[in-house]
């Protein structure tokens, strides 16, 4: 019985630790994905940066093909940027997930324990009961011996008295030949 419980165990720990790792591997991964159109956005900030100096125009003016490639690279970043917030909803989503796993395991955790509280509490209330039977059985134990010492000495009490009684001294009875 105690290998069962033992093999039950280890396999929750085993699923409990592989589910977390799973999870947290998602969120990593998550991560790794924000963390990189955050870099992409940076560069192409910087693109957009570079993009408002450059004056490809006649006298250092900008042209309409400048600006529109600014523009171009300003959609780009906004772009990035929606992905990078789409991207950012899913972690908090899974940022979510664990809050209430870690919510539920709490809520199961504390069931286990109230129903183990309880558990303990009518174990100490049957142990206090057997307590005191095995406290009346003791009494009532002691009394039996003092009743059976008490038995045994009158017994032996009547075994001397008879014996002292065919011990008494013999008189003589007129008729009988005392040789």
């Amino acid at each position: 019985m105690k290998f069962i419980w033992i093999i039950s165990i280890i396999l929750t720990v085993g699923i409990t630790q592989v589910s977390a790792q799973s999870d947290s591997s998602a969120y990593e991964t998550q991560r790794k994905k924000i963390n990189q159109l955050l870099e992409e956005r940076s560069s192409r900030f910087g693109q957009y940066e570079s993009s408002l100096g450059k004056r490809s125009g006649i006298f250092g003016l900008k042209t309409k093909k400048d600006m529109q490639f600014s523009n171009d690279i300003l959609r780009q970043i906004v772009l990035t940027d929606n992905d990078i917030f789409s991207e950012l909803k899913i972690l908090l989503d899974y940022k979510d997930f664990e809050k209430q796993q870690v919510e539920t395991r709490a809520e199961t955790v504390e069931g286990r324990i109230d129903r183990f509280q309880t558990t303990i509490t009518g174990l100490q209330q049957e142990n206090e009961k057997l307590r005191k039977e095995s406290e009346k059985n003791i009494a009532a134990y002691d009394k039996q011996i003092i009743y059976l010492l008490i038995l045994i000495l009158s017994l032996f009490v009547s075994i001397w008295y008879i014996f002292k009684l065919k011990k008494l001294p013999k008189i003589d009875m007129p008729g009988k030949n005392n040789a």
